[in-house]
C-alpha cells in the first residue's frame, strides 16, 4: 500500500517534485524521528569550527541541513551519486541558505573510475533510499534502474582538510568507501556515524575500523554505551577513536 501511494504520488508530482517535498518534510520532522536520535547524538559530539564533516551518501540533504545549521563555521562536503538526487539536494541548499556545503557528485569507494548504480523499483515506485552501487557483495534490490556514475576515493576527494567527523550511509557499500578514505581515518581519526545491516559488510567495516583504533558505540537509554554484540540489536553505531 505504501509503495503504491509512493507511485501515485510521484506520477503526479514528478519524481523530483516528489523528492523535494518529502526533503522539505523529513527535515522538518527528523528531530521527532525516534528512528534518527542517533543521528542527533553524534551531531551533538562534533564541535562547530573543529574540522570539516563528510555526509557520506548525503542522498536528499536531511542531514546535510542539519550538520550545517549545527555547525555554521564547519564545511560540509555533501557526497552524492544519483542524479536526482544532486539536482534536489543542490535546491534544498540553496532555500536554506547554507554556503559552508561542497557538494561532491561521485559515489566514493576503495579505487577510482566509473561504477553503476541500482534504483529499485516497488509496485511501480522509485525506492530511492534504497540506490546502491551494483556489486558482486551486494544481493539485495538488485534490479531496477541503472545508471553509470563517477567512482573516486575519499582520500582523493578530500586532500589535505582537516576531517572531525563522517556520517556515512551507502547502503551496504560503507566498507569499500571506508576502505578508500584509511589515510583520513588514520591521520584524522574522525568520529564516524554509520548505519550498517548485520551482514559481511559490517563485520568488514568493523574490522577495519578497529584495526585503526576505533571501538562501536551505540546509543542506549539516551547514552553512548560500548557496542555489545550479545547484548544490543542496533543498525546504528557511532565509531569513536580509543
Amino acid at each position: 500500500m505504501k509503495s503504491r501511494l509512493k507511485f501515485i504520488l510521484q506520477k503526479i508530482l514528478g519524481f523530483r517534485t516528489y523528492l523535494y517535498v518529502f526533503a522539505i518534510f523529513k527535515i522538518r520532522t527528523l528531530r521527532s524521528d525516534e528512528k534518527e536520535k542517533d543521528f542527533f547524538h553524534f551531531l551533538s559530539l562534533l564541535k562547530d569550527g573543529n574540522g570539516d564533516v563528510l555526509d557520506v551518501g548525503a542522498n536528499l540533504g536531511i542531514m546535510t541541513v542539519h550538520l550545517s545549521k549545527n555547525l555554521p563555521n564547519t564545511h560540509i562536503h555533501a557526497i552524492e551519486p544519483l542524479p536526482d538526487n544532486i539536482s534536489v539536494l543542490k535546491k534544498v541548499i540553496s532555500r536554506y541558505s547554507l554556503s559552508k556545503i561542497t557538494v561532491h557528485e561521485t559515489a566514493v569507494g576503495e579505487n577510482s573510475g566509473k561504477v553503476n548504480l541500482i534504483l529499485p523499483k516497488e509496485s511501480g515506485a522509485r525506492m530511492q533510499g534504497l540506490t546502491h552501487v551494483k556489486h558482486d557483495s551486494i544481493k539485495e534490490w538488485n534490479e531496477g534502474e541503472e545508471f553509470e556514475v563517477p567512482l573516486t576515493t575519499i582520500d582523493e576527494l578530500i586532500n589535505g582538510q582537516a576531517v572531525q567527523g563522517i556520517k556515512i550511509d551507502v547502503e551496504n557499500f560503507e566498507y569499500f568507501a571506508l576502505k578508500g578514505g584509511k589515510r583520513i581515518l588514520e591521520n584524522n581519526h574522525p568520529l564516524i556515524y554509520a548505519e550498517l545491516w548485520e551482514n559481511e559488510n559490517r563485520s568488514n567495516c568493523f574490522n577495519l575500523l578497529e584495526s585503526i583504533g576505533y571501538k562501536a558505540h551505540v546509543v542506549v537509554n539516551n547514552e553512548i554505551v560500548p557496542y555489545q554484540n550479545e547484548t544490543h540489536c542496533k543498525q546504528n553505531f557511532i565509531f569513536i577513536p580509543n
